[in-house]
């Protein structure tokens, strides 16, 4: 994968994975989306930050979803079929196809996303969705490409590889639940055990 790709978009979250991905990748455009998560505020502070210091066009996309949510996301009750708490109903789905209608106009020829190998304990996670989710976004007018290069990597191995400044990653936002970092939720336990790995680094 080459370390610059100037007609290429991608999902930026504010997260570990995804600020990984804007340093080793640095895209042409990173989007944020506030599609009604509780940590909305705190993911777009994060990702404007990484930005402005990559020198990445940012571009920030509001579409209040929040009545579709469940979840630590949501502050609503995960729903029965849930993999995790953590589990928004076809949440990948949706924020790849709000970000790919910004895409195209913009003339970009693919869009990544932040997914890890970790992510696979859900559908929308894995090679296989985004592989079928980039046939339908391919084949529609465009040929926008989907992409989730970080499915070969764990956040361990992300960070390694793109040798990113702990001063970045310290940048990041991970919480489910709020602006301020709630500290039991699945993305404060990741967060801070990462982090306990890169300082002992």
């Amino acid at each position: 994968m080459s370390n610059t790709r100037q007609n290429v978009g991608l999902l930026l979250s504010g997260g570990i994975d995804s600020i990984c991905l804007a340093y080793l990748i640095k895209p042409k455009v990173a989007f944020t989306l506030n599609y009604g998560q509780n940590a909305a505020e705190a993911e777009i502070q994060a990702a404007n930050f990484i930005c402005g210091e990559l020198a990445i066009q940012h571009e920030v996309i509001c579409v209040d979803c929040s009545v579709l949510g469940s979840g630590d996301l949501s502050s609503k009750e995960e729903l029965a079929i849930a993999p995790k708490s953590d589990w928004w109903p076809f949440r990948n789905q949706l924020l790849v196809t709000l970000c790919a209608s910004r895409a195209v106009t913009l003339g970009l020829e693919s869009l990544i996303t932040g997914s890890v190998k970790s992510d696979g304990y859900h559908k929308d996670g894995t090679a296989e969705f985004y592989q079928r989710l980039n046939d339908v976004m391919s084949f529609q007018e465009g040929g926008l490409k989907i992409e989730a290069p970080g499915l070969d990597w764990t956040t361990e191995e992300l960070i390694a590889l793109s040798k990113i400044p702990k001063s970045l990653l310290y940048a990041a936002h991970s919480c489910h639940k709020a602006n301020i970092p709630c500290g039991n939720c699945r993305g404060c336990n990741k967060y801070e055990s990462i982090m306990a790995g890169v300082k002992n680094a």
